[in-house]
């Protein structure tokens, strides 16, 4: 009968082994916290610690007085000799055959007494307590047991047991079977950890690109019985020496940069979170310079370590894979007198082709586009491209026939997504386009990129490419159709590869990248009209977000400016494609349905603009009341029941307001225009996510910080604020709002209007003192990459109001505390833009009143805006 056994620690007994076995691990530690950060000195602590704890647990057996037929085996990663500082130590202790734990009080009592002591004096195992026959059983019903018992290695006791359990599960093994079993744990491991080496907080273990890639290589290998380490995989040709080399040198910074997370953290940690990074790379001898922190040199180093693992253990579980599977001899279909096509994979016709044929390189990319039924690269390509990087210098770059094929797979009709990602994984990207090289691995540092800079460049090529593609028209139906109409795709595909490239060099990215993309449009020989259009979409790719969410689009002049700056509808709908691509390529968190309204809303008036149709408020105005009078007609509503409430509002109330939000207002607000209470109303966004807040009230100086006090306390997060204040001195106010309860049921939405109409009303009749804003907690990013708030209020064109603009790290409560200061000054707000991007927020509000007409008291406003938007002190 197997079982599992994990005794808490019990005290006295083994006292001073326990004082030995702290201070000996201290030692070793110490040690090699005051070594130089090499990856020997990784290793010599990591084989330390392993003798240390072979030795303790040696001692404490027999001091346990376990029988003499048993033997203690060391699993997982102790039994590979890999413990670090604060890795478990997972022991099996193997009895003979004919023990009966439940039945042999003795032996059940030694064993217990072995467990324990192990844990009081310190040694957190993971333990388990089987026969051969358990083991042989337990391992075919669970393949993480069988792995684990794969790496076994004996410790004490009965070596006779040992070499039993270790003959009879290697004659228990399936390699197809566990092949199999383990490469769809892989690619379930690969998919919980965004399946890139990339994340900004990585798992030096688990993520793609760490240990456990490598260890699986060894996994199946061993299981196979093709080998236990590099120089046996190489022996029986798996792998070249050269491959044996990078593996063993990327292993080794791996472990290096494990062992000193753990002794920084002073824990069992293997994510290079945010909070530890800089700590780490200190740890390294690194530090900041120059403008680049020391942990961005840490993590370049990491992901490009994380990218040759990738990329070494793709081509060997292939190469595995053939072996096992036999399908090295699987019959070849010849593509051309280069390329083969064998089962679906893209195979060279000799090792050494790219090393003789350079341009072949370019042109295997080519091929997997053009080739239908070829899902990917073999290993053998995939070996001949990594061996053959060498070949990619200066001279390959400047190659005309290189650089007419690296047009043609951007102008091919399909497949630039999968293309241009393999051309990374293998890097002949960087290695072709070598400005691209220069962001691999680059960290963002802007609280709401979550991706490395190449990572999001590949991202937003994908976005580019999939509004092209009719299968995905659902996704953005209005980008799809602006995307039809446009004549050369593979122009915004150059845009998407260079819009970022220049990243991390100080100064201004888009005016550096603009210069990088002009050099590349002269070098491939790309025509003056559309290098003008790429180097324009490259300069300017933040121009149509920042407009848009940040500028009053009922402003005509606003709109015309734009449109001065686009000149025509091409290049206009180049930027918004390229616009709503880099959006969603930055964060999940940073788009919504409102966000896309603002920039489908600034790209239609814009459009008109440049249609010739000059701005005439007026007819637009009648425009829209006649079609909210048609939409209350539709609801029954009285005709001229409107007309008393539209008397009482001014243009910007009808400019800054579509028919549907008109109607709405009209036909909630006909019967209340002279309450003396405040009149809340809420409905499901007509725009997307979250609700739509009507508040109709008579105005006073703290009515707009009560209402951001209630959603602040409420949990809401506020994405737009329309303010207007009436001719008869009622405020009308609509916000936009979502609310983390909100799952997009009918249930959740109907519960959450009620809410916020009952309690809304309640908290705007206190006549108290505006509440504290909540302190929220600050997230690790911010915490890691504080920003400095900033603050800017100028007047408007006109000199009649005022632009203030907020700059700071989001934290709940941020409009709030904004909102009070106002209050406090006797501000009125006209109209409040809330921006967030991911983690970062960039508020625009309009503003009037008579202090800001006062140098003294405007410093005393921007100076209490500052301590308002502060980062809170954690």
């Amino acid at each position: 009968m197997s079982a599992r056994l994990n005794a808490a620690p019990a005290p006295g007994g083994v006292g001073a082994l326990r004082q030995r076995f702290r201070d000996t691990k201290q030692q070793l530690i110490e040690h090699f916290r005051q070594s130089r950060a090499t990856a020997p000195a990784a290793a010599r602590l990591i084989r330390g610690l392993t003798r240390h704890a072979d030795a303790t647990l040696a001692d404490l057996w027999l001091h346990a007085g376990m029988p003499p037929g048993a033997a203690l085996v060391a699993v997982g990663g102790y039994g590979r000799g890999e413990l670090f500082p604060y890795s478990d130590v997972d022991v099996l202790v193997l009895l003979p055959a004919d023990s009966a734990l439940g039945a042999n009080d003795a032996l059940r009592s030694s064993v217990e007494g072995f467990i324990t002591a192990c844990w009081d004096i310190g040694l957190e195992i993971g333990s388990s307590v089987r026969t051969v026959a358990e083991c042989v059983a337990e391992a075919a019903r669970d393949v993480t047991v069988q792995t684990a018992l794969l790496e076994s290695r004996f410790v004490c006791g009965a070596k006779r047991l040992f070499t039993t359990f270790r003959s009879q599960m290697d004659a228990a093994m399936e390699p197809k079977a566990f092949l199999r079993a383990k490469s769809l744990e892989m690619q379930q491991r690969h998919v919980k950890y965004e399946d890139t080496p990339y994340s900004l907080e990585p798992n030096c273990k688990e993520s793609p690109g760490g240990l456990r890639d490598l260890q699986m290589v060894i996994w199946v290998a061993r299981g196979a019985g093709l080998g236990r380490t590099w120089t046996e995989l190489a022996a029986k040709g798996l792998i070249t020496p050269f491959e044996v080399k990078q593996l063993q040198r990327n292993e080794g910074l791996l472990r290096l940069i494990r062992a000193r997370l753990h002794v920084v953290a002073g824990r069992r940690e293997d994510r290079l979170v945010f909070d530890l990074q800089t700590a780490v790379a200190e740890s390294f001898g690194y530090r900041s310079a120059g403008g680049q922190r020391a942990s961005e040199v840490l993590m370049r180093r990491y992901y490009w370590a994380a990218k040759a693992v990738s990329q070494l253990n793709h081509i060997l579980m292939l190469n595995i894979e053939e072996r096992i599977n036999g399908s090295e001899d699987l019959p070849m279909r010849p593509i051309n007198e280069r390329f083969f096509d064998r089962a679906g994979m893209l195979e060279v016709a000799s090792d050494d082709l790219y090393l003789r044929e350079p341009h072949a390189v370019l042109e295997t990319f080519l091929v997997y586009q053009q080739t239908v039924g070829i899902k990917g690269l073999s290993a053998r390509t995939l070996r001949a491209l990594y061996n053959a990087r060498n070949v990619m210098n200066t001279a390959f770059r400047h190659d005309p026939v290189n650089r007419a094929r690296f047009m043609q797979i951007l102008r091919e009709p399909s497949g630039q997504t999968h293309a241009f990602r393999l051309m990374n994984q293998t890097s002949v990207l960087g290695r072709y386009l070598w400005v691209f090289r220069r962001i691999v691995g680059q960290m963002q540092h802007d609280l709401f990129h979550v991706y490395t800079v190449d990572q999001h460049i590949l991202m937003v090529l994908r976005n580019v490419r999939r509004f092209f593609i009719p299968e995905h028209a659902h996704e953005y139906p209005f980008c799809s159709q602006l995307a039809a109409q446009f004549d050369r795709p593979w122009v915004l595909y150059v845009a998407a590869l260079f819009h970022d490239v220049a990243k991390g060099r100080g100064g201004d990215h888009s005016d550096l990248g603009a210069v990088e993309v002009r050099r590349f449009c002269r070098d491939h020989g790309i025509d003056r009209h559309d290098t003008q259009l790429i180097e324009f979409l490259v300069k300017h790719h933040l121009t149509l977000s920042r407009t848009a969410q940040k500028e009053d689009l009922s402003d005509p002049e606003v709109i015309q400016r734009f449109a001065a700056l686009v000149r025509d509808e091409r290049t206009l709908t180049a930027l918004y494609l390229l616009t709503v691509a880099d959006i969603r390529g930055t964060s999940p968190k940073v788009w919504n349905a409102w966000k896309g309204k603002l920039l489908e809303d600034c790209y239609r008036f814009t459009l008109r603009a440049l249609g010739g149709a000059k701005p005439n408020v007026d007819a637009e105005i009648e425009a829209r009341k006649a079609e909210a009078r048609a939409l209350l007609a539709l609801a029954s509503q009285l005709p001229d029941t409107e007309a008393p409430l539209w008397a009482t509002l001014d243009v910007s109330y009808f400019t800054r307001h579509d028919a549907i939000d008109i109607a709405w207002h009209a036909r909630m607000l006909w019967r209340h225009l002279a309450a003396t209470q405040p009149l809340v109303r809420a409905r499901a966004s007509s725009v997307g996510e979250g609700l739509q807040v009507l508040v109709y009230a008579p105005d006073r100086a703290d009515l707009f910080a009560r209402i951001c006090g209630y959603f602040d306390g409420a949990g809401f997060n506020i994405q737009d604020a329309k303010v207007h204040t009436t001719r008869s001195g009622y405020a009308l106010d609509t916000f936009q709002v979502v609310h983390p309860q909100m799952d997009n049921t009918p249930s959740s939405y109907r519960d959450l209007i009620s809410l916020v109409e009952v309690q809304l009303m309640k908290a705007l009749q206190s006549t108290g003192q505006l509440p504290e804003p909540s302190r929220g907690r600050v997230s690790r990013r911010v915490k890691s990459f504080p920003i400095v708030p900033r603050v800017s209020l100028r007047p408007d064109e006109r000199a009649q109001r005022w632009l203030l603009s907020v700059s700071t790290s989001d934290r709940s409560g941020l409009l709030y505390a904004i909102a009070r200061v106002l209050a406090r000054h006797q501000i009125n707000l006209q109209l409040a833009k809330i921006s967030t991007l991911g983690e970062r927020v960039e508020d625009t509000f309009l503003v009037d009143g008579s202090a800001l007409q006062r140098s003294k008291a405007q410093l005393q406003i921007e100076s209490e805006l500052l301590d308002a938007v502060a980062p809170l002190a954690s």
